[in-house]
C-alpha cells in the first residue's frame, strides 16, 4: 500500500510583524551594519510574517525585561494549540476528518506536558484510543519526519486515518541583540500551523520513497539551543553555499532525485528556508526559474515557519490545477536534507 495526503489545511495568526521587525532591528544597528541589514531585508523575498503576539515589539511581549524561557513556554502552551486547531478547522473544509485513528504532531518551538498532541486530541474530542506521536525539536524538516510516520502507519494498516499537524511559534524566541547575524536569522522566521489527513485511500497525492542525507562536517552550521531567555538560533551564512555544493555531488543527487534527472521533474516542494536557500537549490540542481514558484510564494507571504513551511508549499501544489509529480525536500540541523517523492493519485 501507498500512503496518500488527501488535503492540507493551513493557518497563521492575525498579526503581521514583518515590517515592524525590520524597523525594530534597524534601530539596534549602526552605520554599515544598518545599511547591510536594510539591504538584505529588501532582498529577502519576504513581504509578510505572522505572529501570535499582538504588537510584540511596541508595548507588547518584548517590552521591558526580556521574557524568560518559562514565560515563553507559558505563552506556547496557550497559543500553539489554538493555532493548530485553526489549521485543523481549515483542513475540515477540504476533506472529511471523521474517524481519526492516529495523531502525529510536529513542533520544535515549545515544550509542554501533557503534550501538545494530547491537548489537540482532547480539544478535537478524539477518542482516548487514538494513537499519538510527537515529533519534537527536529527543526525545519520535522514535517518530513511526521509524514514519514504517517506513511509507515498507512502502509501497515489499511483502516488507519492519520491526522498530521505541524505548529511553530518562532516569534516566541525573538532575541534583543545588536548582532547583525542574529538579526538576519530572525528576519526569516514566523509563526504558522498546518494539518493534513493521510491514509492508504488512493486520492490526493501519493507520498513514497522517503530519503535522508546528511552533509559531512556540517553539524555546527544550524544550531537551535535552549537558553534562559528562549531558544537561540544560529544560522551560518555558509549554509546556502554548502547546500548548493552538496546538490552538485552524485551521492546527494541520487538520494534526492532517485533515478530521475532534476530537469525532468515538474513539481518541486522545497522548504522555503530563505531566499538564499531556494537560490542554492535552484543553482545546485540547475532548475529553471519557475521550478520553485510555490516555495517562493510561501516565503513571500509567510516567511520561514520552520516545520510548517513545507506543508504550506505542498498545500499550494495540491491546490493548483496541474497534476503533481515531483519531490518534496527540506533542509535543517545536521546539516541534513530529508524528503520524499510526491505524485497525484
Amino acid at each position: 500500500m501507498t500512503a496518500h495526503i488527501h488535503a492540507i489545511g493551513t493557518a497563521v495568526p492575525d498579526h503581521d510583524v514583518h515590517r515592524i521587525f525590520i524597523d525594530w532591528a534597524g534601530e539596534r544597528l549602526e552605520g554599515r551594519d544598518r545599511a547591510l541589514f536594510q539591504r538584505m531585508a529588501g532582498r529577502s523575498g519576504i513581504e509578510h510574517r505572522w505572529s501570535v503576539l499582538p504588537q510584540p515589539l511596541d508595548g507588547g511581549f518584548y517590552a521591558g525585561a526580556t521574557p524568560s524561557t518559562a514565560e515563553r513556554m507559558t505563552r506556547y502552551a496557550r497559543e500553539a494549540p489554538e493555532l493548530a486547531l485553526k489549521a485543523v478547522s481549515d483542513l475540515a473544509t477540504r476533506t472529511d476528518i471523521e474517524g481519526i485513528t492516529h495523531l502525529v504532531v510536529a513542533s520544535c518551538t515549545g515544550f509542554v506536558a501533557p503534550g501538545i498532541d494530547q491537548i489537540i486530541a482532547r480539544r478535537l474530542g478524539l477518542d482516548g484510543t487514538v494513537e499519538r506521536t510527537l515529533v519534537g525539536f527536529m527543526g525545519c524538516y520535522a514535517a518530513v519526519a511526521a509524514l514519514r510516520v504517517a506513511h509507515h502507519i498507512a502502509r501497515s494498516d489499511s483502516d488507519a486515518r492519520i491526522l498530521v499537524v505541524t505548529v511553530e511559534l518562532c516569534s516566541l524566541h525573538l532575541q534583543d541583540t545588536p548582532d547583525i547575524a542574529a538579526l538576519l536569522a530572525q528576519l526569516q522566521f514566523a509563526d504558522g500551523a498546518a494539518a493534513a489527513l493521510v491514509s492508504s485511500e488512493p486520492t490526493g497525492i501519493a507520498i513514497d520513497r522517503f530519503f535522508a542525507a546528511t552533509l559531512p562536517d556540517s553539524d555546527a552550521l544550524i544550531r537551535w539551543t535552549i537558553g534562559d531567555e528562549g531558544f537561540l538560533m544560529h544560522l551560518s551564512g555558509e549554509v546556502p553555499g554548502r547546500i548548493a555544493a552538496a546538490l552538485e555531488t552524485p551521492d546527494m543527487r541520487r538520494a534526492i532525485l532517485g533515478n530521475r534527472a532534476a530537469r525532468d521533474i515538474p513539481s518541486w516542494a522545497v522548504h522555503a528556508g530563505g531566499r538564499s536557500i531556494l537560490d542554492a537549490v535552484e543553482q545546485g540542481l540547475d532548475l529553471d526559474a519557475a521550478a520553485l514558484a510555490a516555495s517562493r510564494r510561501t516565503l513571500r507571504d509567510y516567511g520561514n515557519m520552520s516545520s510548517s513551511t513545507l506543508m504550506f508549499v505542498l498545500g499550494t501544489l495540491m491546490a493548483a490545477a496541474t497534476p503533481v509529480d515531483g519531490i518534496a525536500v527540506a533542509f535543517g540541523p545536521g546539516l541534513a536534507a530529508e524528503g520524499f517523492a510526491i505524485t497525484s493519485a
